[in-house]
């Protein structure tokens, strides 16, 4: 989805952009068959190998090369009627040997492949595009000009006839267009929800249950090599893997107790465990503090857009820094796009997202971009014109790549770029850490802190000269041990200072005059000086020479950035892939990863102070997550992340990076160097796709009676299939909430997953919960009632309650709320249940609460700004 023509709308990012269609693997018979009547050609889409890569080079050309390989396979395949069929020429004007083959196996790759277009507003486009045609085409000005009445009925029936036409087909394309748009911007179902955990924030009474879960001790032995924790020494919880560690008998299934409280840094994962386990440890949970407040992380698996989307509500103005590594747009890593719309699908593919994102900055926030020379003018102009010009706070340019990549320009690119804006004129950025050789200068200290000694008398710079600066060239009288500032009159006409007293004695008067007798300036003015004797020092430089110094104090902020960041910690290459090869024990786990040290850096630069929220929606192998767990654990922070990525590597990498992350801060071989964790509560959802809502559309045609009116009326028939047939029919699919939700813990979706439909679950009170924007205080089961209370988007507080009404009627929930209101907060504003109720009938008259109805509220805000 990307903009078409001059009309802006939203772009759908290419799907798994490092894939290509590739034939399937399988014997030549099954990969390729033909008979008398068709030839079928079987394909995977999938990443290239690490030999194909190499036998189909990348670039925009790859997918060309791939089918060139496979007509070649193909046509020594068939039969010969086939073969003959196939290798016909179907030239065009840039490939005159394309054959029949060629064109279609490159009409079948590149429709799947392709990004695809949704107007914001075809049905006005095209209405506006058909009037110029009429006026322009259709009506000839001689026909007016003639005079005859016989030729203009003519040309004004042609007229009516062509806009007749025109309308019905604009309205048939109108609405299909508009039915994918409401698609397309609807906000979209929590699939899954799962909570990853540290062990030392679990209470003991769930150990027992933990150690005898062999698929959590099977991910912990994968991801923290606890098969190699020596069990006498489990009583440390800092346990290096040093030589010979592993030559001690170790805990095998199932794991004791003992050894879980020995190692608290463990991540647990709700996902090997079933729902009363979640739904209990939650609870549990929920008893320590707010949940959310507890909560450190989120991970979303799904498009950014919709991520986006779903999520303004509760974060709306509460991120402090969005840092985000969008695709750079060139060969290195491309996103396939329609012929033609290469840099403006880019820019719209940007331009929306940063639009949304805008939403969630605080008032003081900073949004920060990086990418590369390709794109680096259109993507400073994007971000001048959705925020504005005074915004932009700076550019950095950071060496990622010391070894440089090669052009075929012959230039070496060895930088990329970090754009910073301010979500306000007065936004200002931070400072980073002093660097271990700055902090040494600073060797003396006294009650205000940290300090070096430097010379009084500036350098260099054109204002460091008297003749610049004369008032800033006055005696100062010195002695071996003491400054003094003497008593003196500036004389504006001789300019020059007048002395109002003489040195004493043991005295001697010292300008600020270079040994080759050059004038220059003190840093200070004469009267600044004299106010803060207890800051100058006298001391001899090593020629020997009396000169005055002034103490230059350590800011404990940290120091300015620079424009230009060079330090060996920002390579990409180190401290990226090399580091993401060292946590995983694979060096190609994840392509063009960032130096986690750039971007902690980044986020210092931005004000992600020590409680600050940080969003990054191209989260990829998740190197933001990363810096903000190594920030947390260098400052005792309580910094948490906001990350969004749609790649299959979101289970495989983004996931396991900040388990490993939290769980120890050095790795070798995908085995960790030191066991010194820290706290971590993240919570993982999966957020249904645009295709998962298009699998599982359902149509239903009117019934018999409306079939009947149609059939008796066929202006009424062809109105309804024109205009909303679409709309109509697929009204009870699950995607747009037309089922009941009589039990909504069994709410699903038909999805197509690996080529094979199934049924996927809805989480539909977490969907509720980010719709209405809600700040989650507790979440507990009670009497097989999912109760959930916390603070809306608008203030109110409020209690969720989710009941299977097949087992739970008015009467009985009724009696439920008798029973348990005491256990929820007071007062309360408002209460959510599913289905209708008779709540509102318990209050009394000192209640402030209202008790609504879930579904028609979950409808409303499921499509709210989707423009139905």
């Amino acid at each position: 989805i990307a903009r078409a023509d001059n009309e802006k709308d939203n772009v759908k990012e290419a799907n798994n952009r490092q894939r290509r269609f590739v034939l399937a693997d399988g014997e030549n018979a099954k990969t390729i068959e033909s008979d008398k009547d068709e030839v079928i050609v079987r394909f995977e889409h999938r990443p290239l190998t690490a030999g194909e890569k190499n036998t189909y080079p990348g670039g925009s050309r790859q997918q060309d090369r791939i089918n060139e390989a496979t007509a070649g396979r193909v046509l020594k395949a068939v039969e010969p009627d086939w073969l003959a069929l196939l290798a016909t020429r179907a030239p065009t004007e840039g490939n005159p040997d394309r054959t029949v083959l060629d064109k279609h196996l490159a009409t079948y790759t590149a429709k799947n492949s392709f990004d695809y277009f949704i107007h914001k507003d075809l049905g006005g486009f095209l209405r506006r595009e058909l009037d110029l045609y009429l006026k322009n085409d259709v009506l000839n000005v001689d026909d007016l000009e003639a005079g005859d009445a016989a030729r203009l009925h003519r040309a004004l029936a042609r007229l009516r006839a062509v806009r007749h036409v025109a309308d019905k087909i604009i309205a048939f394309l109108a609405q299909i267009e508009d039915f994918q748009k409401q698609l397309w911007l609807k906000k979209k179902l929590v699939l899954e929800t799962q909570y990853c955990v540290t062990l030392d924030l679990v209470p003991e009474a769930f150990y027992a249950e933990i150690a005898a879960n062999e698929a959590q001790h099977a991910e912990w032995v994968q991801l923290f090599a606890i098969d190699e924790i020596n069990t006498r020494r489990t009583h440390s919880f800092s346990l290096p893997l040093g030589e010979g560690q592993g030559e001690g008998p170790s805990y095998t299934t199932p794991l004791s107790v003992e050894f879980l409280k020995a190692n608290p840094y463990l991540v647990l994962d709700t996902r090997h465990f079933d729902r009363a386990f979640t739904d209990r440890l939650l609870a549990a949970l929920s008893e320590a503090g707010p949940l959310d407040e507890q909560t450190d992380g989120l991970l979303v698996h799904g498009e950014n857009f919709q991520a986006l989307n779903l999520l303004q509500t509760r974060y709306r103005e509460q991120v402090k820094c969005i840092y985000i590594d969008p695709p750079y747009n060139t060969d290195a890593s491309e996103i396939l796009y329609k012929n033609g719309y290469k840099s403006s699908s880019w820019l719209s593919f940007l331009e929306n997202r940063v639009e949304t994102s805008k939403k969630f900055l605080a008032k003081n926030g900073i949004l920060c971009v990086t990418i590369d020379d390709f794109e680096f003018h259109r993507c400073r102009l994007l971000l001048e014109g959705l925020f504005s010009r005074e915004a932009l706070l700076g550019v950095v340019a950071i060496k990622n790549n010391p070894s440089g990549r090669s052009t075929g320009k012959g230039f070496s690119i060895a930088h990329e770029y970090a754009l910073y804006v301010g979500n306000n004129q007065d936004t200002t950025i931070g400072r980073l850490s002093h660097s271990e050789k700055q902090l040494a200068r600073y060797k003396f200290n006294d009650e205000q802190g940290a300090f070096e000694w430097v010379n009084f008398r500036k350098h260099g710079g054109a204002n460091a000269n008297r003749r610049a600066r004369p008032k800033l060239f006055y005696p100062i009288f010195v002695s071996e041990d003491e400054a003094r500032f003497p008593k003196a009159e500036w004389n504006d006409e001789t300019r020059q200072w007048k002395l109002n007293e003489e040195p004493l004695s043991h005295e001697t008067i010292l300008y600020p005059v270079t040994p080759d007798g050059s004038e220059k300036t003190w840093k200070w003015g004469l009267d600044t000086a004299k106010a803060a004797p207890e800051e100058f020092s006298v001391r001899r430089d090593q020629s020997g020479q009396l000169g005055v110094y002034r103490k230059a104090r350590l800011n404990v902020k940290g120091t300015l950035p620079l424009t230009v960041w060079d330090k060996s910690e920002y390579s990409a290459t180190e401290h990226g892939t090399n580091l993401l090869g060292r946590m995983f024990g694979e060096s190609e786990k994840f392509s063009f990863p960032k130096s986690v040290h750039a971007t902690a850096d980044s986020l210092r630069v931005s004000q992600a102070s020590e409680n600050a929220t940080v969003m990054d929606f191209f989260g990829g192998s998740g190197t933001t997550a990363h810096a903000v767990i190594e920030l947390n654990r260098a400052d005792d922070g309580d910094r948490r992340f906001i990350l969004v990525e749609m790649g299959d590597y979101f289970t495989e990498v983004t996931v396991p990076r900040v388990l490993k992350a939290a769980y120890s801060k050095a790795w070798k071989a995908g085995k960790p160097v030191d066991r010194e964790g820290v706290s971590l509560l993240t919570k993982i959802i999966r957020l249904e796709s645009y295709e998962d809502t298009l699998d599982s559309l359902e149509l239903t045609p009117p019934s018999d009676e409306g079939e009947e009116l149609l059939a008796r009326n066929a202006a009424l028939a062809e109105d309804y299939r024109l205009r909303y047939a679409l709309r109509e029919e697929t009204a009870g699919s699950a995607c747009l909430l037309g089922k009941h939700f009589v039990d909504p813990f069994a709410y699903t979706l038909s999805v197509v997953r690996d080529g094979v439909r199934q049924e996927a679950l809805v989480d539909l009170p977490e969907t509720f919960n980010y719709l209405i924007g809600l700040r989650v205080e507790s979440r507990q089961r009670i009497d097989g009632v999912l109760a959930i209370t916390g603070t809306d988007a608008e203030g109110k507080r409020c209690l969720i309650l989710w009941r299977n009404r097949e087992t739970s009627d008015n009467a009985a929930l009724e009696d439920w709320f008798a029973r348990h209101r005491a256990r929820f907060p007071d007062p309360l504003d408002v209460v959510y249940v599913n289905g209708d109720h008779t709540l509102n009938a318990l209050r009394d008259k000192a209640a402030q609460w209202t008790a609504h109805a879930t579904e028609p509220i979950l409808r409303e805000l499921m499509f709210a700004g989707a423009n139905l």
